[in-house]
């Protein structure tokens, strides 16, 4: 069946295919249409003057209302008028969890080219605007023209830190619900497609044809719909599957299923999420697309819908006002049971073969819901190919979203977050825990084998990998190796905080967390924050295992990493947590290296009698276990500690001693950086340093 993309304008400026960014923005539907109206306020809204900081632009709709299509859709036509670049995150889990804006933050510092490694850790005072990564973000959008794409944005305390001081950017936000507390946003609400958009959908969807023969059965399938653009596309699979069926028959099968899923639904839950749903209503007669019916056939035509746009707000000059103190984050805009779209996805679930039905299902146990043939193969527990070819399936039914392809051309798909909750009740009262846990670890060993064969191709002298992969999941090259941890680093990432925070699959988790450790640092793009992620997540396990020696491991290794970015305060209550565990595990050369990195952070923070005292007990401990070198090491560190107390015979003391020992383990280059610090410590005593 063919099928046809709508035509748009493109915007002025750079030509769009020469824009960088634009593979980033989501696939979206191959065919568009409608939306004149709203596309308009948009481009208007952007067209505006731009005072003091990014201008925002907000598409407000319920799920299902096609939110994101349009934002991917206008972006695309003004993406040449930014040729610095398209940006794109993704503020919520497709279950409806809150994105930090910290972590948004790093990947649009990566999209931009920015080097990650130089952005300090987040601290303790969490995500605010003074997040590290949220001033290093919009520090990095200064001066530039570029366009950032931020779905699904759940709050304003999301969006207000990454807005950057340059009226030259342009931010759009998607949203299920309003934004309140940011100045001089006028938001777009979207309602339902217009009549003719409508039946346009459903002629290219189904087959213009059989639309075309039935325009009233059309026009009661459009209404059924609500002229909602996913329910519209979720029948139009069904009656793509199901050539026998009539137009006609299928708005009332719609009707019914919208009927019984609404009496499944208590009163008092109807009524919470009527109120919830309805801060994203248009108002009444915009927005919605319904036509109105006199007798049976006779449509009455609706007004074109307009998109319901708040009054422009009074400017905010003070950048301190651009923020009002809001309300906590609201939970997510749920979908109502009796809404075109439930009933849908009950008709489209029910036509499902069982392999197709339990595939959907455990998708939901994909790292944020998003799966190629290879992970999904191991959750259902099936070749590859097969997989692939069901995956197909789901996506041809409009029950599965496209992503942009892998690096190295494998398709994506990912289970819209408007299904999600529904297909979660479905795996819970249809497959069994045991399937499930059985699914889960079916998954995390294959990360596993393709994280570690990613490992061995990035560097072969560490030796053999695992058993070769089937040919379909097989990694070919260090590049596509390459390519694959780079693309899969937020899933894997995911994967395991997932399987560690349910605590009941430790020992995959734990290798999946080992094997990431060894191999993204050899893609040399390894951001310190999903390398401090890993560390805690290894400090979780540990601790709730009762195993001090790796806790201290970690708690050392997250030291080091808050060492490297400058927070000497938190490194050092790393090391001393450290050096707690590494007693209780009885273990000297961990105890030697908890008490060398407190000593560090104490010189860096300037306090020298603290950082003598501390090198002097990792010096005992080194002692005690002959290891000479870090007893020369030591000394030196000792005698620079009193040099700084100006305390030179002390100083010249340790020097010599470590002199004496380099010289008995034949260290020449030792000895002779030592020499030149004794010599320059004698040098400024005697000039009265």
């Amino acid at each position: 069946m063919a099928r046809k993309t709508a035509t748009m304008e493109a915007g002025t400026g750079a030509p769009v295919e020469r824009v960088p960014g634009l593979e980033r923005l989501p696939a979206g539907p191959a065919l568009f249409v409608g939306r004149r109206t709203e596309l308009a306020a948009l481009r208007a809204a952007a067209a505006r003057p731009a005072e003091g900081r990014s201008p925002v632009l907000v598409l407000a709709g319920r799920p299902g209302s096609g939110r994101t299509a349009l934002a991917v859709r206008f972006a695309v036509t003004v993406a040449g008028q930014y040729p610095d670049g398209v940006l794109f995150a993704r503020l919520s889990a497709p279950d409806g969890g809150r994105v930090p804006p910290a972590r948004a933050a790093r990947r649009l510092l990566e999209q931009l080219g920015a080097d990650t490694a130089d952005v300090p850790l987040p601290g303790a005072a969490g995500d605010g605007r003074d997040d590290p990564a949220c001033v290093a973000l919009r520090a990095a959008l200064a001066g530039r023209r570029v366009l950032l794409v931020l779905d699904d944005v759940r709050d304003a305390g999301q969006l207000w830190p990454l807005l950057a001081d340059e009226p030259g950017c342009l931010v759009l936000a998607t949203t299920a619900g309003p934004l309140t507390g940011i100045e001089d946003i006028d938001p777009v609400i979207l309602g339902g497609l217009d009549r003719t958009a409508a039946a346009e959908l459903l002629g290219d969807l189904v087959g213009g044809t059989r639309i075309g023969c039935d325009p009233v059965g059309a026009a009661d399938l459009a209404e059924a719909c609500g002229s909602q653009p996913a329910a519209l596309r979720l029948m139009a699979g069904r009656l793509r599957g199901k050539p026998e069926l009539a137009v006609t028959e299928a708005a009332k099968e719609l009707l019914g299923a919208v009927a019984e899923a609404g009496k499944a639904e208590p009163e008092g839950v109807k009524e919470g999420v009527k109120e919830s749903a309805a801060a994203v209503e248009p108002p009444a007669g915009k927005g919605k697309g319904e036509r109105g019916k006199g007798r049976r056939g006779e449509a009455v035509p609706a007004p074109e819908p307009a998109a319901a746009v708040a009054p422009p707000a009074e400017p905010a000059r003070d950048p301190a006002a651009w923020v009002r103190p809001g309300p906590e984050p609201a939970e997510p805009v749920p979908v109502p049971d009796n809404d075109p779209l439930v009933g849908a996805f009950t008709l489209a679930y029910a036509g499902l073969t069982a392999a197709q039905a339990r595939m959907l299902r455990a998708l939901t146990l994909a790292p944020a819901q998003s799966a190629d043939p290879r992970t999904a193969s191991a959750l259902v527990g099936c070749p590859a190919p097969e997989a692939a070819t069901t995956l197909a399936a789901l996506a041809e039914r409009e029950l599965l979203a496209e992503e942009p392809p892998a690096a190295d051309g494998t398709a994506r798909y990912r289970v819209p977050g408007r299904l999600h909750p529904r297909l979660v009740r479905l795996r819970e009262r249809e497959d069994r825990p045991a399937e499930i846990e059985l699914a889960r670890a079916r998954l995390l060993e294959r990360l596993v084998r393709l994280t570690e064969s990613a490992r061995s191709l990035l560097d072969p002298s560490e030796g053999a990998g695992p058993d070769p992969l089937p040919g379909p999941l097989r990694l070919k090259s260090a590049a596509h190796a390459r390519e694959w941890l780079l693309g899969e680093r937020d899933p894997l990432l995911g994967a395991v905080a997932d399987a560690i925070g349910q605590g009941d699959l430790d020992g995959s988790a734990g290798r999946l967390v080992t094997a990431l450790l060894r191999s993204l640092p050899l893609t040399g793009a390894a951001a310190p924050a999903d390398l401090h992620q890993l560390h805690e997540l290894v400090l979780t396990v540990a601790e709730r295992h009762g195993r001090p020696r790796r806790a201290s491991a970690a708690l050392l290794n997250l030291g080091d990493l808050q060492a490297a970015a400058g927070r000497w305060e938190q490194a050092s209550g790393h090391y001393r947590a450290a050096l707690e565990h590494a007693r209780t595990a009885d273990d000297e050369a961990l105890c030697a290296r908890a008490l060398e990195g407190a000593a560090g952070c104490h010189r860096a923070l300037g306090d020298a009698v603290r950082a003598a005292d501390w090198y002097g007990r990792a010096l005992g401990v080194r002692q005690s276990m002959g290891d000479q070198a870090a007893e020369a090491r030591l000394l030196a560190r000792v005698a620079e500690a009193h040099a700084a107390q100006r305390r030179f015979d002390e100083a010249e003391r340790e020097y010599r001693a470590s002199l004496s020992v380099l010289r008995r383990i034949g260290d020449e280059r030792g000895r002779e950086a030592v020499a030149a610090a004794l010599a320059e410590l004698r040098e400024r005593a005697s000039t009265g340093w």
